[in-house]
């Protein structure tokens, strides 16, 4: 179904397309509500007593202990732009633990996928993080939260304080990509803060099936509702924890 979903979204760049404000600058497309439609109704078809949260206003509880978590479009401001750069994730819970996830770039053809204790895959290969031992040397990525001009938590002095740590960092717009990103080791490290479940139900299980490290910034585990995610290779994780925990806005104040 995710495939099928991104042949939609990537069929509707050629086309004209409405979309809505949600915030000052957070958007839905008809796209995003046509995709989760498709996936809902799939879903539903299947598995008609698993629970179902999406992030376009869709909530069914159902009578199961699986729930599926689904993004529809992950990425919808560069959608919306016709910046390529986008995915659907979907990830499955039993009683609320992560146990399955799938990641669909449609624009490259790639479906990142995990089953709990079976690793990860990237179009049927298995993957692993990078081996990048030392942050100096690092490629990592991050992402704003759509309130970013409202709040003082919007990861601007995180992202200072590790462009000077870092060999470089990278910002695309998705977050379930990023962390797929780490998991198959085009990234070292990835953070964030303000996401939702739909975000990261998929990816931080692909993370953790190959081979990463999943946590808040101060190193506790987390879950998919925590406010702040660090997804690294796991031997620069401490360091990154370390430079989170310094940067975050009045840190070392009176």
């Amino acid at each position: 179904m995710a495939t099928e979903a991104g042949e939609l979204l990537r069929d509707g760049l050629k086309k004209e397309f409405s979309f809505q404000f949600k915030g000052e600058v957070d958007i839905v497309t008809e796209m995003d509500r046509a995709a989760q439609d498709l996936i809902a109704q799939k879903i539903r078809k299947n598995y008609p007593g698993h629970g179902i949260l999406a992030e376009e206003g869709l909530e069914y509880e159902g009578s199961s202990r699986y729930k599926w978590i689904v993004d529809p479009l992950d990425g919808t401001t560069n959608y919306a732009h016709r910046f390529p750069v986008f995915c659907i994730s979907i990830g499955i819970l039993y009683d609320e633990v992560p146990t399955c996830g799938v990641v669909h770039n449609p624009m490259t053809d790639e479906t990142f996928t995990a089953a709990i204790g079976q690793g990860a895959m990237l179009n049927g290969i298995p993957i692993h993080v990078s081996s990048t031992a030392n942050l100096a040397t690092s490629l990592l990525g991050t992402g704003f939260p759509y309130q970013k001009r409202e709040i003082t938590d919007n990861n601007l002095s995180h992202f200072c304080a590790l462009t000077l740590l870092s060999q470089g960092i990278r910002r695309c717009g998705s977050a379930a990509l990023d962390l797929c990103f780490v998991a198959c080791g085009r990234l070292d490290g990835f953070w964030e803060l303000h996401l939702k479940p739909w975000d990261v139900a998929a990816g931080v299980l692909i993370v953790s099936e190959a081979g990463g490290a999943v946590s808040d910034f101060s190193g506790n585990q987390t879950g998919i509702d925590g406010s702040e995610i660090l997804a690294t290779n796991g031997h620069i994780h401490s360091d990154m924890a370390e430079a989170l925990i310094l940067s975050r806005p009045g840190q070392g104040e009176d």
